[in-house]
């Protein structure tokens, strides 16, 4: 039976399409296998959020490429969606597939191995003709399968309740939103994966229950813009009224969220975190810059007293809950009074975690065109800077943790005499013995 490989990389939302891939793959005969050096064919589903992440993959592609030179590459993803005529290029691709037309992989796959493209199935929504030449950009061996992300016809794959990969159980993600309508100046994002689409909720509740059935006792809910779930719906919801149903209509031990905006972060929907102990009081939500100055160039519409407000109401409402952040440093302007107003605000907000950038400029976004960019060395200074004090943040918070009692769900990684546990506001922890993933577990913080 042919074989196959598939990596992630990059956020939540790609995980997503990642396991919905994988199951579609499988479910077309195709075996799955641990490495690479294993597989007739390898699925890279890229992230192109910074050029580091474009690197990683480049570097991925040609690793696999000396590893196993039989295998075929196929490279999706948002970088895929973005370049694909520079992923085309490198030596081992077989076929570059783009965001929009990444339904068709199992087809692309299965010609690939059998010289034939299959019937159409459930599992994937024909939007070419795989034989067509004229839909290859490339000058070279490998094909390219892209197309408009803004076309009506285009819906996210992992969004059109496919089913994920066997086995994937224990906190799996459910994709329920995809693209972004923002145009924040900085954000490659809305260009690779379109506008703004919601799953509709009675398909929601479907997969919920799927997951539910085949063992899953959290789940993530994600999306590139979760808070703005159901406004391109008709009747228009809301994500707070999609969560009372699966509260009410679903037997879900546990429901968390992945990165929301902070206009997402209303008193009504704290308080319906609040009010519930099957949704884990987590937040993460991006900050980006604490200047003003900055958040305006950034086109973020809310300035840092806004934000901070957010960040307050969680805290009275959910003394507890894990919070994080993204923060970019060296965006192009920034100087030191607009780094130091930004640390001085981290400092002073009940973070529990922050993730730290250093600017990207991204083709076709409005602040790859901006002058003043800010030295390397001086980046690379303010993001430790900031890294450093992420760092005591959660050092703090853990602190705080000794002696609660919180309930802990088992993941894989375990050791002699211990496993490693996820508490609801976001804490590894460490339990006693060996135990299989996916249990829950009352544990006390004793260090």
């Amino acid at each position: 039976m042919p074989a196959f490989f598939i990596e992630n990389f990059g956020c939540r939302a790609t995980d997503a399409d990642t396991s919905a891939l994988s199951g579609a793959l499988q479910r077309t005969g195709l075996a799955t296998v641990a490495a690479p050096a294993l597989a007739d064919v390898v699925v890279l589903n890229t992230c192109t959020v910074t050029h580091r992440a474009d690197a990683q993959a480049r570097e991925a592609i040609r690793k696999i490429h000396r590893l196993n030179p039989s295998a075929r590459i196929v490279v999706t993803g948002c970088y895929a969606q973005r370049a694909p005529e520079e992923l085309a290029g490198i030596d081992g691709v077989a076929w570059v597939v783009g965001n929009s037309h990444q339904s068709e992989i199992p087809a692309v796959v299965r010609a690939m191995l059998f010289g034939s493209e299959p019937a159409p199935s459930n599992d994937f929504f024909p939007l070419a003709q795989l034989t067509d030449d004229a839909m290859s950009l490339a000058r070279g061996p490998a094909k390219i399968l892209t197309g408009d992300i803004f076309a009506d016809s285009i819906w996210p794959f992992s969004a059109r309740g496919a089913q994920a990969a066997e086995g994937d159980r224990t906190r799996p993600i459910v994709k329920i939103q995809d693209g972004c309508n923002s145009r924040c100046s900085y954000c490659v994002i809305p260009l690779v994966r379109g506008r703004s689409q919601s799953l509709p909720p009675d398909d929601v509740i479907r997969e919920v229950r799927s997951r539910v059935l085949t063992g899953a006792k959290e789940i993530v809910l994600s999306g590139i813009n979760l808070g703005s779930y159901g406004r391109d719906l008709l009747p228009r919801t809301t994500l707070a009224s999609l969560v009372r149903r699966i509260l009410n209509q679903t037997a879900l031990e546990q429901l968390r969220f992945s990165s929301m905006e902070p206009q997402d972060i209303t008193e009504e929907f704290v308080e319906l975190i609040e009010s519930s102990d099957r949704i884990a009081p987590h937040f993460h939500v991006p900050l980006q810059s604490g200047s003003d100055r900055i958040l305006r160039k950034m086109h973020r519409w809310y300035r840092a007293a806004y934000y901070a407000e957010r960040i307050r109401l969680i805290r009275h409402l959910l003394p507890l809950a894990a919070i994080g952040a993204d923060v970019i440093v060296g965006f192009p302007g920034e100087t030191r009074e607009d780094f130091e107003a930004t640390a001085e605000f981290v400092s002073r907000l009940p973070f529990t975690y922050l993730h730290v950038f250093s600017f990207s400029p991204r083709p076709g976004t409005a602040a790859a065109h901006l002058s003043d960019p800010v030295e390397p060395k001086q980046i690379g200074e303010r993001a430790r800077a900031l890294r450093s004090l992420g760092e005591q943040k959660a050092a703090a918070f853990r602190g705080s943790q000794l002696g609660q009692m919180l309930r802990a769900l088992t993941l894989a990684r375990s050791g002699d005499d211990w496993t490693e546990s996820l508490t609801g506001n976001y804490l590894k922890v460490k339990i006693p013995g060996r135990h299989p993933a996916n249990q829950w577990h009352q544990v006390v913080i004793t260090g």
